[in-house]
């Protein structure tokens, strides 16, 4: 996928008897806009290896995607990157009696995901987390707008 120009940022499989292959990527260059066109790109490239690798029994549909203004956070550099905005985070076990966690981002320690909670610092490992992503907030939007 780097060599047209994206990164992954995720791959999820779900459904039960209609099944849908999400693919989820952004452009390398943090300047750019995903576009549809991108996406068609994508697709086709995907597409192409799927149907002669076939790793995936059965009927689904492909679609493929930006993560989104509140993306996943999917990888350690995803906690760094995005520091400084809200995330929701949910953990596999319980954390001080609590799966599910929404603050602040303060980035990554080691192996713990920081998160600013009502004042308090939560240290989160990052091995203990089930899934992740930004919340929609103004800060992100304007963020998004001025990057982009």
């Amino acid at each position: 996928m780097r060599d047209l120009g994206f990164e992954l940022v995720q791959v999820r499989l779900s459904g039960g008897t209609r099944r849908t292959l999400q693919v989820m990527a952004d452009p390398l260059d943090p300047e750019r806009r995903m576009t549809v066109d991108d996406c068609a790109e994508i697709s086709h490239a995907i597409s192409a290896v799927l149907d002669v690798a076939d790793p995936i029994p059965g009927a689904y549909t492909l679609e493929v995607s930006s993560p989104g203004i509140d993306r996943p956070l999917v990888r350690p550099g995803d906690y760094l990157r995005f520091s400084g905005f809200e995330a929701k985070v949910e953990t596999a076990l319980p954390i001080g009696g609590r799966k599910r966690f929404t603050g602040l981002l303060e980035g990554l320690e080691g192996e713990e995901v920081l998160l600013r909670q009502a004042g308090d610092l939560v240290r989160i490992p990052l091995a203990s987390v089930r899934k992740a992503k930004l919340t929609l907030s103004e800060a992100l939007l304007k963020s998004a707008s001025g990057r982009r």
